[in-house]
């Protein structure tokens, strides 16, 4: 019998789902997924516009950090490296905070008259070194602290302003999702701001490497190169007819810009240099900067030039050349030489002897070293710098010279115990107008303390304002690595001098030491310690010394005890920032305004 329900009645089948039912369920689900492919496709497609947004805004901000870059680049030969940076950063963040900030008022106001920032960028870019060029000229009216700031005021301001306001157009509508609203609102552009300062750096450190050394970028690496090349870019990525107008700067910088790296240009600096005494033998842009030799017509002599400041010279009138070395223009070279005079205790034969010399110049201290049979070795990090002085000057070398940079090779050595040791150090690294402050730290001296032989000797240069705090930081810091030390100055001080220039001491002074306790003391020097050069019959052997505890003195407090470290240099930085100033001064008196200027 069939089977009841519990009411008692008959159970029947299921109906089964009819045509009809299940055409729309199938219709259903079609359109189910159509709308959910639709969805998707959509999605897909605005995550695409949103990395082509951000593509693009990284484009303009890698363009305006790469040029922010060059203009430091450009202004450096004709005022320094560090007067050229004083409002660098500020003259950047006030003009980033403009372009993005006002990004919709600007593009308004452009688009009311057919143009865009995008097509007005090129145009500033191409128009940079012409500017750069017209303003030069009036860099002695301007001085090393408005000069800079006028020229980035003119030439870099409207570029990062322009690419800042491009960043922002791009990244409008990006958005981000599963944070705050504020953080969202806020990350594009604090992210846009630091994505153009890493862009700077990038730059300086691009620059670092592959300055100096040839490569087929080569003239994308020189101060105009890089900014035509930036230009050139640019208006790739936002052509118009509008890249007219800097058609006449594009033609002024190609045809009659003295600074760019063609022979053509070189020909037409040198007769306006020439009807000022002056010739300029051959220059390169190197990774530390513009490095040039010049020769004086009419006195006789010849210099290498690094930025806004000479790295030494010697005389090439010929009743001065031939000699066992050449004859350097400024004494402090000479006096380098008096480490051999150190008494240490134990005297090595120089034919036995080790010298290792931290910067190079033009080669005057390590030639007399080699001259007098001392094992030689070099430590330069400028490519061009050794490549000019062997090509232009008297430099002799009994060893390859190590090209890098020295805080790198020497904490290598340092920590290597079977590595080369030496019996003299000479530390001369002055360049550009100031010295690379992570060559004085405590760090660094205690690895220069190992690399010495137990009887060695140590002589370090410093070329600044001594009347500041930071030179005195310096001297306490070498004071705490070498147990015996003295300090000289080049010239004698002239406290009439010194109140002229506005309580301004700027000078070389050279501090010996030796790894040893106890006095240090010089032997006198022979005829062949001076090797037959009048320069060393004069600056040899040391004259004007400074008392360190008078000197030390001046500074009361903490400052009587602070020490530079790697993790605390400021006090040095901001003396530098000061002593450049004196120093831009003091090179306008050594070469002529015109010299300068026109690189």
């Amino acid at each position: 019998m069939p089977r009841k329900t519990t009411a008692g009645q008959k159970a029947t089948a299921a109906p089964g789902p009819s045509v009809a039912s299940s055409k729309a369920q199938y219709e259903k689900e079609l359109k189910d997924l159509a709308s959910k492919a639709q969805t998707d496709g959509s999605s897909l497609a605005s995550l695409t516009a949103q990395f082509r947004q951000m593509r693009n805004a990284i484009t303009f901000l890698f363009f305006a950090g790469f040029f922010a870059y060059a203009s430091q680049l450009a202004l450096a030969p004709v005022y320094g490296s560090i007067p050229a940076s004083t409002y660098h950063f500020r003259v950047l963040a006030v003009a980033a905070f403009a372009g993005w900030a006002g990004n919709l008022f600007l593009s308004r106001g452009l688009e009311a008259r057919g143009l865009s920032a995008g097509r007005l960028l090129p145009v500033f870019a191409l128009s940079s070194p012409l500017v750069q060029y017209l303003l030069e000229p009036h860099s002695a009216a301007l001085g090393p602290s408005w000069g800079p700031l006028v020229a980035e005021l003119l030439t870099v301001a409207p570029v990062v302003l322009l690419s800042a306001a491009c960043a922002a157009d791009a990244l409008d509508g990006v958005r981000i999702p599963l944070l705050p609203k504020f953080l969202a609102d806020s990350l594009p552009g604090m992210g846009s701001w630091a994505l153009f300062v890493a862009f700077e750096n990038l730059a300086g450190d691009y620059v670092m490497r592959f300055g100096g050394r040839p490569s087929g970028a080569s003239f994308a690496l020189t101060r105009v190169g890089m900014q035509l090349s930036l230009g050139g870019l640019m208006a790739g990525l936002t052509p118009s007819l509008w890249l007219l107008l800097a058609a006449p700067a594009l033609v002024h910088t190609v045809w009659f810009n003295p600074h760019m790296p063609t022979p053509a240009a070189m020909v037409k600096l040198n007769t306006t240099l020439q009807a000022h005494d002056w010739l300029l033998i051959d220059r390169s842009e190197s990774n530390t900067g513009y490095v040039s030799v010049l020769q004086s017509l009419r006195g006789g002599f010849r210099v290498m030039r690094c930025d806004h400041s000479l790295l030494g010279g010697e005389y090439t009138d010929d009743s001065v050349v031939g000699g066992i070395v050449a004859e350097p223009i400024y004494g402090v070279f000479a006096m380098l030489e008096a480490v051999r005079l150190i008494q240490t205790g134990k005297t090595v034969a120089d034919s036995k002897a080790k010298a290792l010399v931290i910067g190079l110049g033009i080669g005057t201290t390590p030639s007399a070293l080699v001259a007098h049979g001392i094992d030689t070795t070099v430590v330069e990090i400028d490519p061009v710098v050794h490549a000019f002085a062997k090509k232009y000057f008297s430099l002799q070398e009994n060893n390859e010279p190590v090209l890098t940079d020295a805080g790198r090779y020497t904490k290598k050595l340092a920590e290597d115990e079977s590595g080369a040791r030496f019996d003299y150090i000479v530390h001369d690294v002055f360049t550009g107008g100031a010295e690379p402050i992570d060559l004085f730290t405590l760090e660094f001296l205690q690895q220069l303390h190992t690399l010495l032989n137990p009887n060695g000797a140590i002589a370090i240069n410093y070329a600044g304002d001594l009347a500041l705090p930071g030179p005195r930081a310096i001297v306490r810091t070498i004071n705490t690595v070498f147990p015996s030390c003295r300090i000289f100055r080049e010239f004698l001080a002239d406290a009439d001098s010194t109140a002229a220039n506005g309580g301004s001491d700027f000078t070389n002074m050279v501090i010996f030491c030796k790894k040893t306790p106890g006095k240090l003391t010089f032997r006198a020097a022979t005829e062949k310690d001076k090797l037959n050069s009048f320069t060393r019959r004069e600056f040899l052997e040391p004259k004007h010394e400074v008392i360190a505890s008078e000197f030390l003195a001046a500074d009361q407090g903490q400052d009587a005890q602070r020490l530079l470290q790697a993790n605390d240099t400021d006090i040095v930085t901001q003396s530098h920032k000061t002593s450049a100033r004196g120093h831009w001064t003091i090179m306008r008196t050594v070469l002529p305004g015109i010299v300068w200027e026109k690189w």
